[in-house]
């Protein structure tokens, strides 16, 4: 499972970043001979309305969309690793404010923020609509990682590291988070898929990606005022979506399992 999730990630990143090469234009570039044309082999995925090529513009949008999943990830779960980390190793006051602030942050609606922040990304930088997202995303990971700290900070080797002096930091980044490097792993590659679904579901809405930038919600939102008479426009990019999250999927649950193999034999 985990190898076919990767290949199938693999196959959709090269198409991403080479697939504008090979389709010889650009997700702007409007072929107005060409309105609305159906697949062919000039225009592999067909053209929309105002002639783009539907092909530059899919793996265009895969490339941002995957991009932003990524990038998310990695931000969302470094702040679940360390802030997870602290509030389980320190306990008492700490803990509870910690645990406090994440049910907080659990009950705020993500799409009020992100709304009230999108007039911010008319200026076409995704960094914030990444900021946004991975704000909301690592609430959940925090407190499995912390659940995980509360039993690992009883362990010989943390207590140990303790009474020589270590620093909590140093116990944190040299014994703690190393011994949750599975945990981390497997939560990197589920955040991937639900970042892309978030931020595919805030551009259809307009609260992500702007013009003239496209991403995979955006492209979705073009065409599915023309599912039924120009399928080739909404197709396309939804193929791409559910390909995505299908591959990234395949390669976290792939990941668990074969983590727990060793487990389940003992």
């Amino acid at each position: 499972m985990a190898a076919t999730g990767a290949a199938l990630l693999l196959l959709l990143a090269l198409a991403a970043v080479f697939g504008p090469v090979l389709t010889g234009s650009d997700h702007l570039t409007q072929r107005h001979d060409a309105i609305l044309s159906p697949p062919s082999s000039d225009h592999w995925f067909g053209t929309g309305r105002l002639g783009e090529d539907v092909a530059a513009q899919t793996f265009h949008g895969m490339r941002k969309s995957l991009l932003i999943g990524i990038a998310v990830a990695a931000i969302s779960t470094a702040l679940a690793a360390l802030i997870g980390s602290f509030a389980g190793l320190l306990g008492g006051r700490a803990d509870g404010v910690t645990m406090w602030t994440i049910d907080v942050l659990l009950v705020l609606p993500p799409i009020v923020v992100v709304a009230v922040l999108s007039p911010k990304f008319a200026d076409g930088s995704w960094l914030l609509l990444v900021v946004a997202i991975a704000v909301f995303q690592w609430m959940l990971p925090a407190r499995m990682v912390r659940s995980r700290t509360l039993v690992l900070r009883e362990s010989g080797f943390v207590r140990a590291a303790t009474a020589m002096g270590a620093s909590r930091t140093r116990v944190i980044c040299r014994h703690l988070i190393p011994n949750m490097v599975p945990l981390l792993v497997i939560d990197v590659t589920l955040t991937v898929g639900t970042a892309v679904i978030a931020e595919a579901g805030l551009s259809y809405f307009g609260f992500g990606v702007q013009p003239p930038d496209v991403s995979l919600g955006t492209l979705l939102a073009t065409g599915s005022t023309s599912a039924v008479t120009f399928p080739w426009i909404f197709v396309f990019p939804a193929a791409a979506l559910v390909a995505t999250v299908m591959a990234v999927g395949l390669l976290g649950e792939g990941i668990r399992l074969r983590l727990e193999e060793p487990r389940d034999e003992r």
